[in-house]
């Protein structure tokens, strides 16, 4: 894990972003579950990664009912969440969290969205959320070199 970021909490300073080493090192020990926080258009132009949850940043903001940016709300061009939508989105990470027991891994593609998206589910509750260091390109160049 590295100290770059940090996110305050009950006035400590705990770490928020975990190395690609330390992981890929958890992921393959199934201690921990990658949440990609990218768009489907990212997804679909990047590509996609092995074994994660697919959860766009902005749908998972949208979801919790935080107001979105007139650029993120472009981006998502989506209704109002049912709760349908909710229930479900709950239901996942409660069951990656707390049933699969997982320290969730969130990745973007440079690492600055998934930092929002820890810091969402920390506020929820989730306390072992992490974001991964350099996002997908970063992850894509070390798993290219493997």
């Amino acid at each position: 894990m590295t100290g770059k970021d940090t996110a305050e909490s009950n006035g400590q300073s705990e770490l928020i972003e975990i190395s690609i080493p330390t992981a890929l090192e958890l992921r393959r020990l199934k201690l921990a579950c990658l949440i990609d926080v990218r768009q489907k258009f990212e997804l679909e132009i990047e590509g996609e990664i092995k074994d994660s949850y697919s959860l766009p940043l902005f749908r998972f903001k949208h979801l919790l009912g935080h107001n979105l940016t007139q650029e993120e709300q472009e981006i998502l061009d989506e209704d109002i969440p049912s709760m349908e939508d909710i229930q479900y989105f709950l239901t996942m990470i409660n069951g990656l969290h707390n049933t699969k027991d997982c320290i969730t891994v969130c990745i973007c593609n440079s690492g600055k969205r998934s930092i929002s998206a820890a810091r969402l589910l920390r506020l929820l509750g989730y306390s072992r959320a992490f974001s991964l260091v350099g996002g997908y390109r970063a992850l894509k160049e070390v798993m290219d070199r493997e």
